[in-house]
């Protein structure tokens, strides 16, 4: 590698060297691998033994590779060519978007914080998380620049993009510039995230003079590509390699044949593949397949699996049982009735302000009612809890949040606040459209799995909020239209793992013992999740193991499942624990 590109890869140089006539095998260290350009290499033996030398969970990339045949001939057991489209855009013919960001802002990245936000979204969306300080070491550089879109309502970070300037990273003389990891948060409520942040990006370009703005993007990544072709961006003959690493797997491996599994599903299966244990599909519709390592077979529907016992499963399948159960455990639950009739409901009343109504059996939020009062529609509300099930819950109405914990072999393996629905008024549009954009890009962030419905329920908590179907909200204005947090009714999930109560772990690994079930999710609502106080809501014996990655739930299911599956080195690691007497956390 050559003095220049040395100096480029380089984590405290300041400024990239100039180039000159001589530069080559340039790369540079973009946090989550190194960016070849191949272009540049004086050989496709040195480009293979640069990318020989990416270090573990690290993605490094080759791109502008002219002649890829050429490329992987030098290394064809190690290189692969990446299933990704080039595109181009010509900064000088660009326009640049009268339209403003509705509700967020972009801007550069300013602290460590923004930093942190980003490796979140990074994490979501299945991308190589960065150490935070990289960015923020590199705040004030030439050559990178890193924007970050910010919700005006609530401050969160929602959105972000790199762009590097290949000028200023190593003098090139084309003048250059390359865009790398744009990334929305998928729980956003704002619209236009990804273009505002490209156009952002291509205007400061266009305003230093660079003359070109190129990206990678996947072959299969559809909603992407329809957005850079609507920008201007045109492709460019150009390909990009990546080393075979577990990272890229399915990039080089071809997909798996459980390619119709629901999400759920799918996220146990690709990690028993991973392991090398065996994958028997047998209805992919329901979710339902069967894994054999070293002589056990355990068949499962997601996750819920032959582990758990049929006792344990009607416990939770009766959401009455289920609180007989844990209350005896020593845990907070509201007070509840079970009502025969409406009247029943209406002299609940007489000992709550609001309440609850849903069917003893059920789940994804279906005939669920919240937050009622005597002046709703109860005789409404009770039919359709009772078309769900015949026997039907009235429950006091608790303020707070939805928390679910999802504990595995009596662990709490992740936790998460779900948000109910909500939308947020533009000024323009009635809260029919805007529900309608919310739950179409719900359903775009969960494979389908999240959608609003529009039904008397959407209608109920719209009238609530002062609004109906027609209504035009005013710009700003947040408007819940649900009252469940369910994701398959629109809800937002967002992960608290690293700071949730202890109190509240407690009460949910006591909960999974006391209905004595080894994978469950357990729902609390409480006024924080950073406090101690909570109330029992259910018990879910098949938690969507899916909706919290980045934390290791799929992970730590097919450790239950085959324990001597788990790699060797955290086998010894857990036995030293254990010998030494350390407390495992839970």
């Amino acid at each position: 590698m050559s003095e220049v590109a040395d100096a480029v890869t380089n984590d405290d140089a300041k400024e990239a060297v100039p180039r000159t006539a001589e530069t080559t095998n340039v790369s540079l260290d973009c946090g989550w691998g190194t960016l070849h350009f191949a272009d540049t290499y004086e050989s496709a033996s040195v480009l293979a033994d640069a990318m020989r030398d990416e270090g573990p969970g690290r993605r490094d990339i080759a791109f502008y590779v002219e002649e890829p045949h050429v490329m992987l001939s030098a290394a064809p057991l190690e290189l692969f060519l990446d299933p990704s489209h080039a595109f181009r855009l010509e900064l000088s013919t660009y326009q640049p978007s009268d339209r403003k960001p509705e509700g967020y802002v972009v801007r550069r990245v300013a602290n460590e914080e923004d930093a942190e936000a980003v490796n979140r979204i990074y994490s979501a969306r299945g991308m190589v998380p960065v150490r935070p300080d990289f960015f923020w070491r590199r705040r004030d550089s030439r050559a990178f620049t890193y924007l970050v879109a910010e919700d005006e309502v609530t401050g969160a970070i929602i959105g972000t993009v790199t762009g590097i300037d290949h000028a200023r990273a190593f003098g090139d003389k084309r003048m250059g510039t390359s865009l790398w990891c744009l990334a929305v948060d998928p729980q956003t409520r704002c619209s236009g995230v990804g273009e505002a942040l490209v156009r952002r990006l291509a205007e400061i370009f266009k305003e230093r003079g660079c003359a070109t703005l190129d990206l990678s993007v996947l072959h299969d990544n559809d909603l992407a590509i329809q957005l850079y072709e609507k920008l201007g961006f045109e492709r460019l003959q150009v390909y990009t390699l990546k080393r075979k690493n577990p990272i890229n797997e399915r990039l080089f491996a071809g997909p798996a044949p459980e390619v119709d599994l629901n999400p759920y599903a799918r996220i146990i299966v690709e990690e028993a593949r991973r392991r090398g244990i065996d994958v028997e599909l047998i209805s992919a519709e329901h979710g339902y397949f069967r894994l054999t390592y070293g002589g056990r077979s355990i068949k499962c529907r997601e996750s819920l699996s032959e582990m758990t016992s049929a006792v344990a499963m009607s416990i939770c399948d009766d959401k009455a049982v289920t609180r007989k159960i844990v209350e005896a455990a020593g845990v907070d639950v509201p007070d509840e009735i079970e009502a025969a009739s409406a009247d029943d409901v209406r002299a609940f009343f007489e000992t709550h302000e609001k309440i609850v109504i849903k069917p003893a059996r059920g789940e994804q939020g279906r005939g669920i009612a919240v937050g009622l009062t005597k002046d709703d529609d109860i005789d409404g509300a009770f039919a359709r809890a009772r078309e769900v099930c015949e026997r039907v819950l009235v429950e006091e109405f608790c303020e707070g949040d939805d928390l679910r914990l999802v504990v595995i072999d009596h662990r709490v393996v992740a936790a998460a606040v779900r948000r109910a629905a909500r939308i947020y008024g533009d000024g323009h549009s009635t809260a029919r459209e805007l529900i309608q954009k919310q739950s179409r890009r719900r359903a775009a962030a969960t494979g389908g799995e999240a959608n609003i419905p529009m039904d008397a329920e959407t209608e109920r908590c719209l009238r609530l909020e002062g609004f109906t179907m027609a209504d035009v909200p005013e710009e700003g204005r947040e408007i819940q239209v649900r009252r469940t947090a369910n994701l398959h009714t629109g809800g937002t999930i967002h992960d608290v793992t690293d700071h949730v109560h202890p109190t509240l772990v407690d009460a949910a690994v006591r909960i999974s013992r006391a209905v004595d079930i080894p994978v469950v999710g357990v729902d609390l609502l409480v006024p924080s999740h950073l406090g101690a106080k909570y109330k029992f809501i259910e018990a879910n014996e098949r938690p969507g193991l899916a909706n919290h990655e980045p934390q290791p739930t799929a992970e730590r299911f097919i450790d239950l499942l085959f324990p001597q599956s788990i790699p060797h080195a955290a086998r010894q690691a857990s036995r030293q624990t254990l010998d030494t007497g350390e407390q495992c956390p839970d």
